[in-house]
């Protein structure tokens, strides 16, 4: 298959990308800055094509006609979109309707797979929130998500793509370089202090939060590609991804398990602004994702794995 990724520079972009040039397909690496190959995937390295674009004026330039499938990733994150309104709505708004416009135009029925969020929620909210839930998102960020949900149902619906959209968990551990997500510290407590440095948390013990593992993530957005367009109505297509609870004290127990209290100590507990609480407090912390697992995608067993994972990636 030919398979574009935006915001192929990320995380999630790059950990995919990888996995799609292993796998044999011809893979478009977009961002805003021209994306590396993935080193494990460097092998594959005539399979892969890094493209350097704002999608807000050269996507036309960048999309080709023969495309099967694209993920679109790119966007400013949750804390980036409430600090600075204008940059929110141009990335994460206006910038892929004018990619999903191109998409119409120049590949029509491509598979589009949009990375949403459980931002998109907001109170008040039932105990178990599923896709029927209403939106009622509390954040620019989420509102932005919620705006482009609704233009793939309408683009599905009248046949122009086959578009999924994936609402994500909150995915740690992440590696690299903190990020604009207000959700960051999740993975910045055991990303920092596993490799001997500091790391600040701003929440208390009690707080909870949705999370899924980068490897339980991949394996679900590889899944996404063998759906059929008819495995749900054509103005409906938004997936909760699957998840798994866990508190702030069951992180640093996962954390001590893994790194020792050492690594637990060089955790320091800062107050959030009001803003950031006012998110996090917002977002909902356990979901019926009984739509997505008939769909066949899976779910982590238990975080501490998500721990141990990426202790094993660091001493690789």
């Amino acid at each position: 298959m030919k398979i574009a990724i935006t915001g192929a520079g990320g995380f999630v972009g790059q950990l995919l990308a990888e996995h799609l040039l292993l796998a044999d397909h011809q893979v478009l690496l977009i961002d805003i800055f021209e994306p590396p190959i993935p080193a494990k995937a460097s092998s594959k390295s005539p399979n892969a094509t890094c493209i350097k674009a704002d999608l807000y004026s050269d996507s036309a330039s960048v999309i080709p006609s023969s495309l099967d499938a694209i993920f679109i990733f790119h966007g400013i994150m949750s804390a980036g979109s409430e600090a600075d309104f204008d940059l929110g709505y141009r990335v994460n708004l206006h910038s892929t309707l004018n990619l999903l416009e191109t998409l119409r135009q120049k590949a029509p029925g491509v598979k589009v797979v949009y990375a949403s969020s459980t931002a998109i929620y907001g109170n008040p909210l039932p105990e178990w929130p599923s896709e029927a839930t209403l939106p009622t998102p509390s954040s620019s960020y989420g509102t932005q998500k919620t705006m482009i949900e609704y233009a793939i149902n309408d683009f599905t619906r009248r046949g122009y793509i086959n578009g999924f959209s994936l609402r994500f968990p909150t995915i740690s551990v992440r590696p690299g370089k903190p990020t604009q997500a207000a959700s960051s510290w999740m993975s910045g407590i055991f990303r920092e202090p596993l490799q001997g440095l500091p790391s600040t948390l701003p929440c208390p013990d009690d707080f909870e939060a949705w999370l899924c593992s980068p490897r339980i993530l991949v394996e679900n957005l590889k899944h996404v590609l063998t759906l059929e367009k008819d495995c749900l109505p054509s103005h409906v297509r938004q997936v909760n991804l699957p998840g798994i609870t866990a508190s702030v004290k069951e992180m640093l127990e996962a954390l001590e398990d893994v790194g020792g209290k050492g690594a637990v100590e060089l955790v320091t507990r800062e107050e959030p602004t009001k803003e950031i609480k006012d998110m996090l407090d917002s977002w909902p912390i356990r979901f019926d994702v009984s739509k997505a697992m008939k769909l066949g995608f899976k779910r982590d067993e238990k975080f501490r794995d998500a721990v141990e994972n990426f202790k094993r990636s660091l001493e690789e």
